[in-house]
């Protein structure tokens, strides 16, 4: 019988790799503490990685390797300037061709590059790549798909790019005030600082974005409009980037009412996750069914994120996974049933 380790070694490829110009500290940067960044790379591409000094050897298939030796020069290069850290490693790993698998998409679309004055906001991945792309190209746009994948940052830095080049007159960043299984009703104050908590997340990119002062500054002007959905109704805006984010949380009514808003020299972006609806039982989302209604309408875009875009901690993706994988087996035991 043929040994195991030796047979495995015959089908797999060997890759060697000289990393230059060989400098310690970033080679021990590199590695992370105890190898730990190379056994990450190891886990998320399914091949072997050993050093010894600036001497890798990647053991694997060939895809698996491709990635790896992609992965490795790219860290090299960054060790350069920064201090690597598994969140670091884990964004990379979203970029390789492998994670990726949609190279042909990849190659058709030139890199979109988002400058802002805190510095430049860059597509992780072939999705995000076209969802930039997309909201470029169409005056209304939809990105659907899990929390994680950078649906709203990448509309709230598509929507200052635009405010900073003049192209538009104002954002309006708007949320649905919907509760998540929270009562909220209780809690002191008025309207305006019940639903702040809801819109929270707007505030937090536009802050990374422009500086807390010059948002401050821009609220106070109404160049910069944070509000709730029902703040929409009866306005037509001309001139505007428009943010509905949370959109799984309107009723139909309430989106084709914000659909309707839209006017001359607008960008409107719609993002939400339609695996997360917090509307009472029952209630059917506005945003599933604009999908339906629109997705062969004309100059409307849709970008579907899924699990493989999450750029969060790695393990939001193993969490997404795993519930995709739990709604599944749920669906297919309800069809057995009938």
């Amino acid at each position: 019988m043929p040994n195991t380790s030796t047979a495995l070694l015959v089908e797999s490829e060997v890759r060697d790799l000289d990393l230059a110009p060989t400098d310690n500290v970033r080679l021990a940067n590199l590695c992370g503490q105890l190898d730990q960044h190379l056994r990450q790379i190891e886990r998320r591409l399914g091949i072997e990685i050993g050093n010894r000094g600036a001497s890798f050897r990647l053991i694997g298939d060939a895809d698996g390797i491709e990635a790896g030796e992609q992965v490795l020069r790219t860290l090299y290069a960054v060790t350069a300037n920064e201090v690597l850290t598994p969140e670091i490693i884990h964004l990379h790993l979203q970029d390789s061709t492998l994670e990726a698998g949609l190279d042909e998409r990849r190659d058709r679309l030139p890199e979109v590059i988002i400058k802002t004055k805190r510095g430049l906001v860059r597509a992780r991945g072939p999705n995000q790549q076209e969802y930039l792309h997309t909201i470029q190209r169409n005056d209304i746009n939809f990105g659907v798909g899990p929390a994680g994948t950078g649906k709203t940052y990448l509309a709230v830095a598509s929507a200052v790019e635009a405010l900073e080049t003049d192209r538009v007159r104002r954002l309006l960043l708007v949320r649905p005030a919907v509760e998540a299984g929270e009562r909220l009703g209780f809690l002191p104050g008025d309207l305006t600082q019940k639903i702040d908590p809801y819109l929270r997340p707007l505030y937090d990119a536009l802050f990374e974005m422009l500086g807390f002062e010059k948002v401050g500054k821009l609220i106070e002007r109404n160049v910069i409009e944070v509000a709730p959905l029902a703040y929409m109704r009866g306005r037509t805006l001309n001139e505007a980037f428009i943010i509905l984010d949370e959109a799984q949380n309107t009723t139909p009514e309430q989106m084709k009412m914000f659909l309707t808003r839209i006017g001359f020299g607008s960008t409107a972006v719609i993002t939400g996750d339609i695996t997360q609806i917090d509307l009472p039982r029952g209630q059917p989302s506005g945003l599933r069914q604009a999908i339906e209604i629109l997705r062969e309408v004309p100059d409307i875009g849709f970008t579907f994120f899924n699990a493989r875009d999450v750029v969060r901690h790695a393990l939001v993706q193993r969490i997404v996974n795993a519930y995709d994988a739990f709604d599944r087996r749920r669906g297919d035991d309800a069809r057995a049933e009938r």
